[in-house]
């Protein structure tokens, strides 16, 4: 048996990839998603209501599919990202990295020693078939994806840093919150975001590394991957459905949510 080649990350330097943000925290959503023939799903650890457990299902219900699973952690934790890592998550995106250090951490905790501090527990994880891939230990690193996301004044000031550490695949700008960071809670479409937002993604690439970003807004993604932007989630899925369920309840029943104006997307 051989260890799944991360195309995701494969790709990341050849192509533009399409993602969605996949926040209901659920297999069966997750694999429609999926089927829907996305480039990758992002299952979010952060602000929707995910566990390992939880996380695991989504990674088993996409794997069938062409669609790559990127998932971001709660935290950029050590312990966490060991879990990930062996219940089979190979790309990873993590939150509010604001420093060099913090980046060269989150590197050296995907690596197994004496590259990194990865715990070395493959009997009991899937990421190995449990111990069925012979060589998982040995070659493990070279198909795992580091993203790490850049969202505040902190990781703004010290972006040139952050890209020059080894083994950070790609950078993600987070709209919202580095709008809010920037004084424009609320309003990433804001010309002084967008500004800042252009510029992050020209650097960015510049250092070789991969660009990626959220943006629910149909004209600012298409401007970011006009800009050459790697990887982009066009959509979120919680909102999709939302508006889609409000949309239609309108057409049949006046009602409080059909018929208040919609709150602009935070990204």
């Amino acid at each position: 048996m051989l260890n799944p080649k991360n195309t995701f990350k494969q790709k990341l330097k050849t192509e533009q990839q399409i993602g969605m943000w996949d926040g209901l925290a659920n297999s069966y959503c997750a694999e429609i998603a999926a089927n829907a023939g996305y480039d990758w799903l992002l299952i979010d650890g952060e602000h929707a209501p995910n566990d390992i457990r939880s996380i695991l299902e989504q990674l088993q219900a996409i794997a069938p599919y062409a669609s790559q699973a990127v998932v971001r952690p709660v935290t950029g934790s050590v312990p966490i990202i060991k879990q990930l890592l062996d219940v089979g998550a190979q790309t990873l995106l993590i939150p509010m990295v604001e420093s060099a250090e913090q980046a060269e951490l989150m590197v050296s905790a995907t690596r197994y020693p004496p590259e990194g501090v990865r715990g070395v527990g493959a009997a009991l994880a899937r990421a190995s078939r449990w111990n069925n891939i012979a060589d998982y230990v040995q070659n493990a690193d070279d198909e795992i994806c580091v993203l790490v996301q850049v969202e505040s004044k902190k990781g703004l000031e010290n972006l040139d840093e952050i890209l020059a550490v080894d083994g950070i695949d790609g950078v993600f700008i987070g709209p919202a919150d580095l709008s809010a960071a920037l004084g424009y809670r609320g309003q990433a479409g804001h010309p002084e975001v967008q500004k800042i937002i252009n510029d992050m993604i020209q650097k960015i690439r510049q250092a070789g590394k991969a660009a990626g970003i959220l943006s629910a807004d149909e004209t600012l993604a298409k401007t970011y991957l006009a800009l050459g932007t790697e990887f982009v989630a066009v959509g979120v899925d919680t909102s999709l459905l939302m508006k889609s369920m409000t949309q239609l309840l309108g057409k049949f029943k006046q009602s409080d949510t059909a018929t208040q104006p919609q709150t602009p997307s935070v990204y």
